[in-house]
């Protein structure tokens, strides 16, 4: 149910209107507007008629949610979230870019790409430190000692550092290290997962899971939003179907039908959608002309010898080309790519 309240509703009675929803047994969610604000009460809901919530003080109008996703839904939130990442922000006009490699291999291997996506116009670092692989027997990952040199990259170019989480287990050690937290296609309906992370207030990138349909990410991204964590970014990042020219499918459109349902910010990732870096550049100029509010791309400065994801990863200087791209297209849109931070340090 959304409750809009009047212009120049009082303070008591939007008071009153999240009391009287709680009494019902429902979450009040409130969004405020220039002159107005929107109550989104969610739970389960049994209540046969408005009535009781429309003749009360300073409310304007009371419907339903049509859509099965309540707190990502365009009816609750019209306007686009927009929200800071240290640094830049995500879901208004600037096109935020994400990069580094697929895991954390060595301190010299994340300090050396870090500089390196810096340099060619990054907003924030990503690498991986837990990795779910196919076979037990491939690289884990470097664990804790991954995320100390990714902090220490963090220091050193200023960057927000991405980091996936698998587990919930993972969070207390993880949220003295990490920026933003990245859930994997593997991990999308960890429902587990999902609500530890609905009650951190860290930003939440959420990837599509494989064989996910548009409405099962969203019902995903409800369980964060549910938490109380408005601060969710989707990510488009190909999905499985019959062909095996590419190692996943791009859906483009989901792009602008998820700009259509919902208000929170989408990105591509064209590493994993192409599977190969000759199709990377393409794909990512394909989102932002979709209307893609950013990008997250694998790069290594030796892919042939990355320890995993290697054939998608773009060299650096590759990726200094498709930022260059990125921007341009950008600009027919009437957007720009998000300025670089500048570094607190220069010891690199």
């Amino acid at each position: 149910m959304i409750i809009v309240m009047k212009a120049h509703y009082t303070p008591q009675q939007l008071e009153g209107v999240v009391n009287a929803v709680k009494a019902h047994g429902l979450t009040p969610h409130i969004t405020y507007g220039v002159e107005t604000a929107i109550v989104a009460a969610v739970g389960e809901f049994h209540i046969a008629s408005l009535d009781p919530f429309e003749v009360m003080d300073g409310v304007d109008s009371v419907k339903r949610i049509s859509q099965p996703f309540k707190l990502g839904s365009r009816q609750v939130h019209p306007e686009n979230s927009v929200f800071p990442i240290d640094g830049f922000t995500i879901g208004g006009d600037e096109i935020a870019i994400i990069a580094g490699p697929c895991s954390v291999e060595s301190k010299s291997q994340i300090l050396e790409t870090a500089h390196a996506v810096r340099e060619a116009g990054a907003n924030a670092l990503r690498g991986g430190v837990f990795k779910p692989r196919t076979s037990p027997y491939a690289f884990q990952g470097l664990g804790e000692e991954g995320l100390e040199y990714l902090a220490e990259a963090r220091e050193q170019t200023g960057m927000p550092i991405v980091v996936e989480i698998m587990s919930q287990t993972q969070l207390e050690l993880m949220l003295k290290y990490v920026d933003v937290f990245q859930v994997g296609a593997r991990n999308m309906q960890n429902f587990n997962l999902l609500r530890a992370l609905g009650e951190t207030r860290k930003t939440i990138l959420l990837k599509r899971g494989l064989s996910a349909t548009i409405e099962e990410l969203l019902m995903s991204a409800e369980y964060i939003l549910a938490g109380g964590n408005k601060q969710v970014i989707l990510c488009e990042r190909g999905i499985r179907t019959f062909e095996t020219a590419t190692r996943n499918t791009t859906d483009i459109n989901a792009i602008p039908v998820l700009k259509n349902l919902t208000h929170l910010p989408v990105i591509l990732d064209p590493s994993h959608s192409t599977g190969h870096a000759d199709y990377v550049a393409a794909i990512a100029r394909a989102g932002i002309a979709a209307g893609a509010d950013g990008l997250i791309v694998e790069v290594h400065p030796e892919p042939t010898k990355a320890v995993s994801d290697g054939k998608q990863s773009l060299k650096p200087e590759r990726f200094a080309e498709m930022v260059k791209q990125v921007k341009a297209i950008a600009e027919i849109m009437g957007r720009r790519v998000a300025p670089v931070k500048k570094p607190v340090t220069t010891g690199w």
